[in-house]
């Protein structure tokens, strides 16, 4: 037994743990000065982060402020919603302004015709949309081009063969491609309906080169675009009483879709998201507060036997 003893001692088993010493004790002292003073500098880092980010913040609505150029107001949208979906038949009336009117300078090169199955128009109504246009195809089995009629999966025509010859026809300016002008302008939808609501006659002071209008919406104030929207410039198919503003929302709409043409299944998705993760919530609380709580609150204490 003495050399069992012996042994456990030689291999430190039974050695008892001394006191800490004085060094050790300053060690501990300059770690946990050394851990306040990393706080401090990380909230001092958060604090300047925070101020240089409002700072820009303010540094840029004060620029947007002194640009001269009206900020368009917020349009009460039916697609606004956390769950809202677009307005489909606004998208559908949205297509037929942008047929009837748009296309005569814009184009969208990135839409064809068989996006518009299932989301304002029926495959045979599309297939119907794209035989109005002649699309130039080829080359055949004897080597030579042919012109035959749209097909759905056809991307709408473009009014200008070539940059060139758009700006030859607009004085110089280039009418942008609206497949995603809603995303790539400012503002979104409600820059696009303020613009095509907005034009009005120049005030004292500014001056229009010839070929240009007044708009307060757009940049600068002198736009190349003529207001294209008045009341009754087109007929609805629905019946939908024509009207400038009633124009403007639905083409505004229209755009909306082609720029995001996810958004509604990326709501569909959302909500179905949310009710997954809220049956796993109350799967997880019911789990923690019935089956371990038990474990959870327990105590284990140990008790000698007696002698």
């Amino acid at each position: 037994m003495a050399a069992t003893l012996r042994r456990f001692h030689g291999l430190r088993l039974l050695k008892s743990t001394p006191a800490l010493n004085l060094q050790q004790a300053k060690n501990l002292s300059s770690a946990s000065s050394w851990a306040n003073s990393n706080k401090k500098l990380i909230g001092a880092v958060g604090a300047i982060t925070g101020g240089v980010g409002a700072l820009l913040f303010a540094l840029e609505q004060s620029v947007d402020a002194s640009d001269g150029t009206v900020h368009s107001p917020a349009q009460p949208w039916n697609h606004k919603g956390l769950f809202s979906s677009l307005d489909h038949q606004s998208v559908r009336r949205g297509y037929e302004v942008y047929k009837q009117v748009c296309s005569a300078c814009h184009s969208m090169q990135y839409i064809a015709y068989r996006n518009l199955v299932g989301v304002s128009h029926t495959e045979a109504e599309a297939k119907a949309e794209a035989e109005q246009i002649t699309v130039r195809d080829g080359p055949d089995d004897t080597g030579n081009f042919y012109n035959r009629p749209g097909k759905l999966s056809d991307y709408f025509p473009s009014p200008y063969p070539n940059e060139e010859a758009a700006r030859a026809a607009n004085n110089g300016a280039y009418p942008p491609d609206l497949s995603y002008i809603v995303s790539a302008r400012k503002g979104g939808e409600d820059y696009i309906f303020s613009l095509l609501t907005g034009y009005h006659d120049a005030p004292a002071g500014i001056l229009l080169r010839e070929g240009q209008y007044f708009n307060p919406y757009f940049p600068g104030g002198a736009i190349s675009m003529a207001q294209v929207l008045y009341n009754e410039v087109i007929e609805y198919e629905d019946g939908t009483p024509p009207t400038q503003s009633q124009l403007a929302k639905d083409v505004a709409t229209f755009l909306k879709w082609t720029s995001e043409p996810e958004h509604d299944d990326r709501k569909q998705m959302l909500i179905k998201v949310i009710a997954i993760l809220g049956f796993l919530t109350a799967i997880s609380y019911y789990i923690k507060r019935h089956k371990w709580s038990s474990l959870k609150s327990r105590k284990i204490v140990f008790v000698p036997k007696e002698k």
